[in-house]
């Protein structure tokens, strides 16, 4: 049996080495070896700062600095779209909100200023 870990993405099991990084062949997912390796103390919170440089928090209100596409969809998120009440979450998307006209979707810190 194998033990390299499971993908985070699928939790598939057929992982591989790649260099400096853990391979998932069923859904591409890549990432470093060094954060397979656990923390010495579990006291360390992630941070997640806008495109500003502040540090953004669960509830924060925030605003849109760029139009962004929203994917599989003709619609567009405009410059200066308010979302309010946002959620920061793990993953290649640091928020998850909801946009008024759009729904429910995950947006990247650096594409927002705090209000």
């Amino acid at each position: 049996m194998s033990d390299l870990p499971k993908c985070p993405q699928c939790a598939s099991e057929y992982t591989y080495e790649n260099g400096d990084l853990y391979v998932c062949p069923e859904c591409a997912h890549e990432w470093p070896i060094v954060a397979a390796i656990p923390a010495s103390s579990g006291d360390e919170a992630r941070v997640i700062k806008d495109a500003n440089g502040n540090i953004l928090q669960d509830g924060d209100s925030v605003t849109v600095i760029k139009d962004l596409k929203v994917k599989g969809s003709s619609l567009v998120v405009k410059v200066g779209t308010k979302v309010k009440n946002i959620r920061l979450v793990d993953g290649d998307h640091d928020i998850d909100c909801k946009i008024d006209g759009i729904g429910a979707m995950g947006l990247k810190s650096e594409f927002v200023r705090k209000i």
